[in-house]
């Protein structure tokens, strides 16, 4: 089978349990961004996530065994779990700090003064989200921000669907709470 940018994960894994450096570098350059962005989500700041990332990565290419292409799971799915996992344990030895300011693109037919307003708002919501419990911020970033399914957030959670949904609500709650709505 040939290696290319259209070959699939689990060819991908396949060819990394061999111990190919490309197949691994093809599913690093598909996957990074995405995996980078729940941890910094997760973690607040930057070189955690990278620091997250680059971790998760490791393990992958040092234990690729860990990955059972016979239980049919998506790298994706399985992969969350680990960067979640690792930004979990991350997060027992250091205090969140608030994302930084600009993060997302605003919208180019705003004024300044709009631009700094939603700024100023999402910088408000992405600092209450931060104080949330690990377990809430996680469901919500899963969920909302990396557009997961409830299945699939709670296959990463390692909890059940509905406990999921119980985390998102009590999440949704606080949030309330927090910004007198």
């Amino acid at each position: 089978m040939a290696l290319n940018a259209d070959s699939d994960d689990k060819e991908l894994l396949l060819k990394i349990q061999e111990g190919n450096h490309y197949a691994f570098n093809l599913l690093v350059d598909r996957h990074h961004k995405r995996f980078y962005n729940v941890a910094y989500r997760l973690l607040n700041k930057g070189e955690d996530a990278e620091d997250v990332v680059q971790d998760a990565f490791l393990k992958l290419w040092e234990r690729p065994d860990r990955w059972d292409s016979r239980k049919n799971n998506k790298f994706t799915t399985w992969f969350y779990r680990i960067v979640v996992n690792l930004c979990y344990d991350r997060n027992k030895k250091k205090k969140p700090m608030p994302l930084a300011e600009g993060y997302d693109a605003p919208d180019e037919r705003t004024s300044q003064q709009e631009e700094l307003e939603q700024a100023e708002r999402r910088n408000v919501i992405n600092d209450k989200i931060a104080t949330l419990p690990d377990r809430q911020r996680q469901a919500l970033v899963l969920c909302f921000f990396e557009e997961l399914s409830n299945e699939e957030a709670a296959q990463v959670m390692n909890v059940s669907t509905r406990a999921l949904q119980s985390l998102i609500m009590r999440a949704k709650d606080n949030l309330k709470k927090e910004l007198n709505l």
